[in-house]
């Protein structure tokens, strides 16, 4: 038998600024769901080199983040992005600082796979604590997503 994989889930945003934050909302709800063996779900917030050791540890990574990607609010899209020129555009400083760090670890000879889950939002939106109405919807809509891809890999392993 194997070693257990491990999937990283980093929710990340800023979550006083409303749906800029969709991705930390994702993360926390996912922990409170049964996940998969090897599944850990982290509120990364506005990122950092505090995540790398997460990052380095994980043999799979899933980022949940909000995008001003010029989709409708509210669309959520899976990619399998290669490096920061492959990510949407986002809106907080963690939009350098996780991209950097991706693409410092792949250079460096990483080898993870990582997913994205970007949500689009209105990047004219009022500062708050809670999702508007369409990213609140899209939150649920990336929630069994990627509860469902868990899934499946689990059975598939």
């Amino acid at each position: 038998m194997g070693t257990q994989k491990k999937t990283l889930v980093l929710g990340l945003g800023n979550v006083i600024m409303g749906d800029e934050g969709v991705g930390v909302h994702v993360a926390r709800a996912l922990e409170k769901r049964v996940l998969p063996a090897g599944v850990e779900c982290l509120d990364g917030g506005t990122g950092g080199f505090i995540l790398l050791e997460p990052l380095q540890s994980a043999d799979r990574i899933i980022l949940v983040d909000a995008a001003a990607d010029g989709n409708p609010p509210g669309t959520v899209t899976r990619t399998t992005p290669r490096f920061s020129k492959d990510y949407p555009p986002t809106l907080t400083a963690h939009d350098i600082g996780v991209k950097d760090l991706l693409d410092a670890f792949y250079m460096q000879g990483g080898t993870r796979e990582v997913v994205l889950y970007a949500i689009a939002i209105d990047p004219r939106q009022p500062i708050s604590m809670e999702l508007s109405a369409d990213c609140a919807m899209a939150a649920e809509v990336a929630k069994f997503e990627i509860l469902a891809e868990l899934s499946s890999d689990a059975a598939a392993a």
